[in-house]
């Protein structure tokens, strides 16, 4: 059996607030955020799985600690990556689990919700309906026939989850509160949590069926018009408003590469290039 790990940082056990993922706190979390993957590459050889590849899926892409890494998995670590989070997913992947996600920008009060860029986005809609990451990723998955059984990560993401892939196994390590505060369960206690959850997972993946959408339209209203009008300069991108533009594609992956090249364009056009 072969196994996909995506894996964001804001959803692992232990994070409150984005002030713990960088300055001085950033050393202690990347270290929990790599026991977090550890536990459910645990869980997932448990299950049964022969080979399991791991996408670190945070900011710059290089947060795991490879050298504290269960050897028994890979790991694809760097930023420039067309299909970003779900870089590496193909159509040989039996199933996928996504590690320390975070509900969507604007989901009540989801720890530190945003959706991929924050600092770019105020919502992406999917064929009209807000998706955040995890059902962005999913339907990219699902592109390639391949279900997302796992999500663990606060009460709010765990609800989305369920909202979009059907009945997947959650695995809720924090409860939000506010934007910037969770009441956390310890992590030791909360890996314990995830290999169980992924073992549990994957022994009943028949039972989820992948995220498929079909052709895909993306529309993105960003934080600013310099944003959208820079997006512009890609033929393939239609300006709707002031602060909102829309790709489309064939399937889900083909359109997430259109919508990540927007994000970065729009986020290096932020302040004006010159």
């Amino acid at each position: 059996m072969k196994v996909y790990i995506s894996v964001d940082m804001e959803g692992i056990s232990g994070v409150a607030a984005g002030r713990q993922l960088r300055d001085g706190e950033y050393g202690r979390f990347r270290k929990i955020m790599t026991h977090d993957v550890n536990a459910a590459v645990r869980g997932a050889m448990a299950a049964g799985a022969t080979d399991i590849l791991v996408n670190d899926a945070h900011g710059h892409m290089c947060n795991i600690l490879v050298e504290e890494l269960d050897p028994r998995a890979r790991l694809i670590s760097g930023s420039t990556k067309h299909l970003l989070q779900m870089e590496g997913i193909d159509a040989s992947f039996d199933a996928a689990l996504f590690v320390g996600y975070h509900a969507r920008e604007g989901s009540w009060d989801g720890t530190i919700n945003h959706t991929i860029m924050g600092s770019a986005v105020t919502e992406i809609r999917l064929n009209g309906k807000a998706h955040g990451e995890t059902g962005i990723n999913a339907a990219v998955a699902g592109a390639f026939g391949v279900p997302v059984v796992l999500v663990t990560g606060d009460n709010v993401v765990c609800e989305e989850a369920k909202e979009f892939l059907g009945n997947p196994t959650t695995v809720e390590v924090k409860v939000a509160s506010d934007r910037f505060t969770a009441n956390l369960i310890v992590p030791a206690k909360a890996q314990d949590l995830i290999e169980a959850g992924a073992k549990a997972a994957l022994l009943r993946r028949q039972e989820v069926k992948p995220y498929q959408v079909g052709a895909v339209t993306f529309e993105i209203e960003l934080k600013t018009t310099v944003m959208a009008h820079m997006s512009c300069l890609f033929p393939c991108v239609e300006r709707l408003d002031s602060k909102t533009v829309r790709v489309s594609a064939a399937d889900a992956a083909a359109a997430y590469k259109q919508l990540w090249g927007v994000l970065v364009l729009a986020n290096a056009a932020a302040g004006g290039y010159f």
